[in-house]
């Protein structure tokens, strides 16, 4: 028990929806491929089972806790460096919902292992931007600058240690209409890579009609596709 100034604390009972990864929507759907992205799975020693997000974008933290309805808390870690973000951290006791997780395609050494889930057509816009926003990044600049007339362009990328995630995703990307990308290892990860037609069609599988809970979305990628297309308009 815990008491302060003499009184008894009664602690706060942790909540959340249970059953959110049992049916599909567009806001689960896109908070699994976030998941897949940036999540981790872990039990300890007594069997307890969690899950947890341990990221850089606060907002978009809060906005994962509210969509599951819960009340846990989210801690904050400091950087540790001058090079480092501070961390923000959700993590979450459920076995009911991991198993659900692992019944989704979730392991806990998920980051070699992992294969692209079986997420119905509806909702696969969602799931892609939500591993988009976690493993994703998109660039926008000039190339050939040492012409005449240098070039605006725009490659966008998605990143895994799992070689069968991304042929997945890419397979999953050609039934949505994005025909090009190639698929390569860098470094000690693989790298899906789309150039500049392929990441305007993309934009419009991620962002066009989104479905999700506004807050759900990380704008400040979404902004580097618009800065790339607002000279077209």
């Amino acid at each position: 028990m815990l008491y302060k100034f003499g009184l008894l604390l009664m602690p706060i009972k942790k909540e959340v929806n249970k059953d959110f990864f049992k049916k599909w929507s567009h806001d689960m759907a896109y908070i699994l491929g976030f998941f897949f992205a940036d999540g981790s799975y872990d039990i300890n020693s007594r069997g307890g089972q969690y899950f947890s997000f341990q990221i850089t974008d606060q907002k978009l933290l809060v906005a994962i806790r509210k969509a599951i309805s819960s009340n846990h808390k989210i801690s904050i870690r400091g950087p540790r460096t001058s090079r480092e973000n501070t961390q923000y951290r959700l993590q979450v006791g459920s076995k009911e919902m991991c198993v659900d997780l692992v019944r989704l395609g979730v392991s806990h050494d998920k980051s070699k292992t992992m294969c692209f889930p079986r997420v119905p057509s509806k909702y696969l816009s969602s799931f892609i931007r939500g591993y988009f926003d976690g493993d994703g990044n998109v660039w926008c600049g000039h190339i050939h600058t040492n012409r005449n007339k240098s070039n605006l362009s725009i490659l966008t990328a998605f990143t895994s240690c799992s070689h069968n995630f991304l042929e997945g995703l890419h397979v999953n990307c050609q039934k949505l209409g994005v025909r090009g990308g190639s698929l390569f290892k860098r470094g000690a990860a693989y790298r899906l890579q789309y150039s500049a037609k392929d990441s305007i069609i993309l934009y419009h599988v991620m962002y066009d009609n989104v479905c999700t809970s506004d807050d759900l979305i990380l704008h400040r990628k979404k902004t580097v596709f618009e800065k790339f297309m607002e000279p077209r308009n």
